[in-house]
């Protein structure tokens, strides 16, 4: 049921506050949109730091919005602001972090990102990474940095890379022929689950060696049913239970017996659609999919979606993360929304 609320103002504007009741959790007011001031339109990649400032890859380069003001962060030659990929945060002890990813290096840059700010871009001609080409970057908490590239995954430990050692069950090629497409690691970070598009979920962890083993693949072809082999979302939660998006549904998997505890959802069961883009956990424990045709939550037992008719920007959405204070920022090919309070804001 929706209810229209119309509001006149004294300048002869009028602002349309639509409250849509979707299931007894989720009441939704969708509030003004406001102007970010910055001509960028696609929001790819989120992440948060610890100060709660949420940065965004978009079209236009690094993006962040401290809760005040939205900054565009292109005044750095040592970071790109074009081709990015994604990123990652570390909490370093020497100082926050962010890892970025693109076609041409892993550049870690000193928060805030500045003018002054330090950077270092990492590619084979510097180190022992597999290529240039960056595609997922994730950070575990040894610590350990996770690389996906267009060759394999590449690990790095502390000062020191890891060698790999999973080219029997996992050659080169695979990713050549399979793209990587998004990766998590397990909560102690040694562990890491990558997303293909064809060849399902590599799993590769580090060795006591150091060195980076490979472990079975779940995969559709496999002992494990999974909806789809294309992989678009990973995201593990604070128990180590899996969550796999795919063009196909959602597969989640929990424990640590492979061919056991596994549960697929689909729009049958209440995902807005069945390509799922992003995943990932709000503080309450409910869990939110960014699809191409909405966003779904999941508390453990029932569904709830949106859609631009409930206020999201877009219904493709690129990105999903929860901020310090349990709001939930959404990042779409038309702006951002946040979902804070029962409430959509959008900014664009």
């Amino acid at each position: 049921m929706i209810n229209q609320h119309i509001r006149f103002f004294i300048n002869g504007s009028v602002i349309i506050i639509l409250t849509v009741c979707l299931g007894t959790n989720f009441p939704v007011k969708i509030l003004p949109e406001n102007e970010i001031g910055i001509p960028a339109k696609t929001f790819s990649s989120v992440v948060v730091d610890d100060s709660n400032t949420k940065w965004f890859v978009t079209e236009t380069g690094i993006v962040s919005f401290d809760g005040e003001k939205w900054k565009l962060h292109n005044e750095n030659r040592k970071v790109r602001t074009d081709s990015l990929i994604g990123f990652a945060y570390e909490a370093n002890p020497h100082g926050p972090e962010i890892w970025i990813a693109s076609p041409n290096g892993a550049t870690v840059a000193t928060l805030p990102v500045d003018a002054r700010t330090g950077a270092t871009t990492y590619h084979p001609k510097n180190t022992s990474i597999l290529s240039k080409n960056i595609i997922s970057i994730a950070i575990g908490k040894s610590p350990m940095r996770w690389f996906g590239t267009n060759k394999g995954i590449s690990a790095f430990r502390g000062s020191k890379w890891l060698t790999p050692s999973y080219e029997t069950m996992y050659p080169y090629s695979m990713f050549e022929s399979f793209p990587i497409t998004s990766m998590a690691t397990t909560p102690g970070g040694d562990s890491l689950f990558v997303g293909t598009k064809g060849a399902g979920v590599a799993r590769v962890f580090r060795t006591d060696a150091d060195a980076i083993s490979g472990a079975s693949v779940y995969a559709q072809w496999g002992p494990i049913i999974l909806p789809s082999d294309n992989i678009f979302s990973v995201y593990v939660d604070d128990n180590g239970t899996q969550w796999f998006g795919t063009d196909q549904g959602v597969a989640r998997h929990s424990g640590n017996n492979t061919l056991e505890n596994w549960t697929l959802f689909t729009a049958e069961d209440g995902l807005a659609d069945n390509f799922v883009q992003a995943i990932c956990a709000d503080r309450d424990g409910k869990y939110w999919f960014g699809t191409k045709k909405g966003v779904s939550v999941y508390d453990g037992s029932a569904w709830s979606s949106f859609t631009t008719d409930n206020g999201l920007n877009s219904n493709n959405v690129l990105c999903i993360a929860t901020d310090k204070d349990g709001v939930v920022w959404i990042g779409t090919d038309n702006g951002v929304n946040c979902f804070t309070n029962g409430e959509f804001i959008s900014y664009k």
